[in-house]
């Protein structure tokens, strides 16, 4: 499972982010302070190739997460293939270049800017003369106007997702020409690039039936390089064909098929001949690359494995000589033998089929960057002991988020910064380390928040069974919530219910530890810290002792830790591992729970049932819009429930929701950036999300695949993808971006 996006924020955000491809510098902004462009960790790796040595036709077979459920991408049920979908057939007026800011997108768009600001804010589009939709009529004012209303909330019979933005807009017109769209707001707007991206056809805005209806399974009407050819439901696929009404540089590919196939099912599709472009796990990244490097000249078979080892099939020819050696040698009966032989034909049957899928995979190579999201660690302040912020701030004080950040990337050869920001990512305007309002890493200081909180280091808990439950947790449940009767995925690190209270697992070096690449484990180690039978040579000094466990009112201090346990989580699992360890340290304990993929934001995050997870959350050209509302204050719904948007932490201040609402109302870009980075500051002042690394995207592809691969920021430009002509060459950037 991957996890950033997951669950309704994920929905909402694949709209906002196919607007994540905007922002020209308006006139009005000419005022504003300049500031030097910073320059993402990692760019695009997409073997990028000039037009002319890409060939004509053939299909591309890109795995997809999902069949869409929607085509329309300011539905509730749109997802990342809807996006995938409307970057490829709909017109938008901005795309996001590879440095994670918005540029005008020509094709559509010859210009935009603001010409008034008072009485009123005035923006003029201007149209490409040749924008056409594929029925042959023009891109107009139509179409903005019938957009506007649908998305703009008043109207509750369009079931839209989100109306930011439009709710703002006052009226639209038709300008000077049928080429001009005026559109006055009745309140200044910063992210007014950010509408119109994607542009539905008024066939599909116009009436509330083919909003809600008539865009989920087909777009009769689109303007993009491609068209939408089928959604075949039965065959998992979404098929694109090019559209031959499109008045750009032509599509290379004759088809894109969007094949939706689980991540733990892609290495295999690969292999079978059955993808072209996937992305991918770093366990298949490790196979793809092995299989992509050099080969033994009598074998074929990769000369190194996994690690710098030999191959697994030269490895297991070896065993097998031995083995048969072996038996010859000792004069086996003829039983022996034949069981000999059968378990050597089997051993080089599974050996050739391991080959062959080597051998297949040899063909694609891995191509990485880094998403523009970055996993957080959330903290549920809504309630329990984490509702006291100076909690929070221990919790976040004892993590050294360097070294996690490092745990994750740094295995893969990408740069292993910390984010330090909630509102941008390294490389975009709006970037600034923030994390200076919490303060670093430090064990002592973050004791003694702990110890203002109430919360005492060896203090004396109960023995009663019912007051063992650990502080702001529920105790062990299954992931239906009934009662567990065994050991079903839950434990507590550093907690041995064997070892008569002793806690054996202090004992560990965690400054070793943590620089290893090693997956923790739960904490039950055995003595000296170590495997059973290790111990350390004589002489050999004593660890360290961790702080003991802190309690309150009889409880000890024990954060209910949620995960999911899908493929494809590894990485977080073994985040999860390592700040369980770093927390131990501050005499605070944690219950991790791994539940199924599918109930874990739904049932979990969204619900407020945790008190510790790990999620991910996209970047924005947009932050104003975008990220208030991953951060607003929750305020009470009129049923007496709590409305806390996307903000599943549940901590917010007035002071933040004012300053988004600010830089949402300035025009003036400078001052939006100062705007926004102090609420990112207060955000990290109240640690209730504490932001870590930025995704790892790992990609494998066909080696003569060109222009595509692992974007970065970069919106793909779908019309410049296909397979390399015979004898041409893509270019391979490094990860990290030269200076």
């Amino acid at each position: 499972m991957s996890h950033v996006g997951v669950g309704p924020r994920a929905v909402m955000r694949s709209v906002a982010f196919l607007t994540a491809g905007v922002l020209a510098v308006p006139a009005l902004a000419a005022c504003t302070s300049e500031e030097p462009k910073g320059k993402p960790l990692a760019g695009p790796d997409t073997a990028a190739a000039a037009r002319a040595r890409v060939a004509d036709g053939g299909t591309l077979r890109w795995a997809a997460d999902s069949v869409p459920e929607t085509l329309n991408a300011y539905q509730s049920d749109a997802d990342a293939t809807t996006a995938r979908v409307a970057q490829a057939v709909l017109p938008s007026m901005y795309r996001m270049d590879e440095t994670g800011r918005p540029a005008r997108n020509a094709d559509y768009l010859e210009s935009a800017e603001v010409v008034d600001t008072e009485p009123k804010q005035v923006v003029v589009y201007k149209l490409n003369q040749q924008a056409v939709w594929s029925d042959g009529r023009e891109i107009g004012a139509a179409d903005f106007a019938a957009q506007w209303r649908a998305l703009a909330g008043k109207d509750s019979a369009y079931w839209t997702a989100r109306n930011a933005g439009y709710d703002r807009i006052e009226k639209i017109e038709r300008g000077g020409d049928d080429l001009e769209v005026k559109v006055t707001f009745s309140r200044p707007y910063a992210d007014w690039k950010s509408l119109f991206s994607p542009l539905y056809p008024k066939d599909v805005m116009g009436t509330p039936d083919a909003f809600n209806d008539g865009a989920r399974r087909q777009l009769k009407v689109t303007a993009g390089p491609f068209a939408v050819q089928r959604v075949d439901t039965k065959e998992d696929e979404v098929v694109l064909t090019g559209n031959p009404r499109w008045w750009g540089e032509p599509a290379k590919l004759e088809q894109i098929v969007l094949r939706s196939v689980p991540r733990d099912k892609r290495v295999s599709q690969l292999a079978s001949g059955k993808l072209d472009l996937a992305e991918i796990d770093p366990e298949t990244a490790e196979e793809v690359t092995v299989a992509a490097g050099p080969r033994d000249a009598g074998t074929g078979t990769p000369l190194m494995g996994p690690e710098g080892s030999p191959s697994a099939s030269r490895q297991g020819r070896s065993a097998a000589q031995a083995l048969r050696s072996w038996a010859l040698a000792k004069g086996s009966d003829e039983d022996a033998a034949d069981e000999e032989t059968l378990a050597r034909e089997k051993r080089e049957e599974t050996l050739a089929k391991r080959e062959r899928r080597q051998r297949a995979l040899s063909g694609f190579e891995v191509r990485k960057s880094l998403e523009p999201a970055y996993t957080q660690l959330a903290l549920n302040g809504a309630d329990g002991p984490l509702a006291d912020e100076r909690v929070r701030r221990a919790v976040a004080r004892a993590l050294d988020r360097g070294k996690l950040a490092k745990a994750v990337l740094g295995p893969l050869g990408l740069p292993a910064e910390p984010v330090g920001s909630h509102v941008a990512l390294a490389g975009q305007p709006a970037y600034s380390d923030g994390s200076g309002a919490l303060g670093e890493q430090n064990a002592k200081e973050a004791r003694a928040l702990l110890a203002d909180a109430g919360w005492v280091p060896g203090g004396p808990v109960k023995k009663q069974k019912e007051a063992e439950k650990a502080a702001g947790s529920e105790g062990d449940k299954k992931s239906d919530g009934k009662e567990s009767e065994g050991d079903d995925g839950t434990y507590i690190v550093g907690e041995d219910e064997k070892n008569d209270g002793k806690n054996e697992s202090d004992a560990k070096d965690d400054g070793a530890d943590q620089e290893s690449g090693e997956k923790h484990s739960s904490g039950k180690n055995t003595a000296q810290g170590g495997a059973p039978g290790a111990y350390a040579p004589k002489g050999t000094a004593a660890p360290a002792a961790a702080e003991a466990p802190v309690a309150k009112d009889g409880k000890a201090l024990t954060l209910r830790f949620v995960l999911p346990s899908g493929p494809g989580s590894d990485a977080l699992r073994t985040v999860a591992d390592r700040v369980s360890d770093m927390l131990e340290k501050i005499g605070v304990g944690t219950d991790i729970t791994k539940v199924p993929d599918e109930s874990y934001f739904k049932d979990h995050i969204a619900s407020g049932e945790y008190d510790l997870a790990l999620y991910s959350w996209p970047a924005s050209a947009y932050p104003a819009t975008d990220a208030r509302p991953i951060y607003a204050k929750p305020v009470p719904a009129a049923d007496g429930s709590l409305n806390v948007a996307q903000n599943y932490t549940r901590v917010g201040t007035d002071q933040v929701d004012q300053l988004f609402d600010r830089a949402m109302g300035t025009l003036d870009e400078g001052e939006a950036r100062d705007l926004l980075r102090k609420a990112d500051s207060r955000i990290w002042a109240a640690a209730g999300s504490i932001p870590l690394y930025q995704r790892p995207q790992l990609v494998a592809a066909r080696k003569n695949l060109a222009n595509t691969g692992a974007f970065g920021f970069e919106t793909p430009v779908y019309q410049d993808m296909g397979f390399l002509k015979k004898g041409a060459n893509g270019s391979r950037p490094s990860a990290t971006p030269s200076s």
